[in-house]
């Protein structure tokens, strides 16, 4: 049974495939939450999915807040003692160019930080960073929290979605670097490809990305090469692990599964039958976007336990996809 004692926290992002699932998780676990959604005047938004969840008509708000406009978020995180910061803009299509998302970014981190700082009710900050913002380095496998990606190799690049890996990263070492100005006590999860179920309306594109062999997504073959998967429920219970664990400090790589696409092919070929495997002609050849080789023992050694492998990440992507209609 919940503890609805427990105290009052802000989720910034509510409406993303992770910030809807981690305010569900802690409506759940008796926290109250203030969670932001960007809401418009002359664009309603269904959020149903969120005030329809068990215990929202009593511990949830909603708060209209946007990263074009940073104060917008005082108001939520006023009287909080945690927030998780996950609002940040998913643009792999890259409309914007990479300075002006840096801009936006970094701009409404320091707003909501300083906010946070302001408030004198926030005992911690749990920042949603990225695997993406430690992969792509010098350093050895298996990479730990100390790898940074370098972000002049990024750029010289040009690869698809490097604005986002570049942002991810400018954003995470400035979030760390203005929390110890402010003397905010702040950490960093680092997940890796998310899957799993979700309440979101809209397919999430790293469940997309889980399922390429599934949907036969011959672009996306390259993430699944060398790769690593974590259920959103993991990921989520690591976020409120985090908050709740007194000593915890730094950055976490969260990443439950690590596997070849060869090794994920023959998973899925025996578990599900029914769906047809491509051939490994198909990805042979293809250069690999590595997230494998991860070191999650930092997070363990807190305490944190995986519940979720292969299994209930497959089981429940797919059971999500087929509700919603999307498979």
């Amino acid at each position: 049974m919940a503890n609805v004692t427990k105290k009052r926290v802000c989720v910034t992002g509510g409406t993303g495939f992770l910030g809807s699932w981690t305010i569900k998780r802690l409506l759940e676990d008796g926290y109250s939450v203030n969670a932001t959604v960007r809401l418009h005047p002359d664009q309603k938004r269904d959020i149903s999915y969120l005030t329809n969840l068990p215990g929202a008509a009593e511990r949830l708000q909603i708060f209209s807040a946007d990263l074009d406009e940073p104060d917008t978020f005082a108001a939520a995180i006023k009287g909080c003692d945690g927030v998780f910061h996950m609002a940040h803009p998913l643009d792999f299509a890259e409309k914007d160019t990479e300075e002006v998302k840096l801009k936006r970014v970094t701009t409404a981190l320091r707003t909501i930080l300083r906010a946070c700082a302001d408030s004198k009710s926030v005992r911690r900050v749990v920042y949603t960073s990225s695997i993406s913002a430690a992969l792509f380095s010098a350093a050895a496998v298996p990479e730990d929290e100390n790898s940074w990606t370098d972000v002049e190799l990024i750029r010289s690049l040009n690869t698809f979605g490097g604005a986002y890996v570049v942002t991810k990263t400018v954003a995470e070492r400035a979030a760390v670097d203005l929390a110890a100005e402010l003397d905010l006590d702040l950490v960093s999860v680092l997940p890796t490809w998310i899957t799993g179920p979700f309440i979101c309306p809209n397919l999430p594109d790293t469940v997309h990305i889980s399922m390429a062999l599934i949907n036969g997504d011959k672009g996306h073959y390259q993430h699944l090469k060398e790769a690593s998967l974590v259920h959103v429920d993991d990921v989520a219970r690591a976020h409120i692990h985090l908050l709740e664990y007194p000593a915890a400090k730094g950055r976490y790589i969260v990443a439950a599964a690590q596997f070849t696409i060869q090794e994920l092919s023959h998973f899925l070929a025996a578990k599900y039958p029914h769906y047809q495997m491509p051939s490994p002609d198909l990805w042979k050849d293809v250069t690999a976007v590595k997230s494998s080789g991860l070191s999650t023992k930092k997070l363990e050694a807190t305490g944190f336990k995986y519940e979720n492998g292969l299994d209930e990440m497959f089981d429940d992507a797919i059971k999500a996809c087929k509700e919603k209609g999307l498979m």
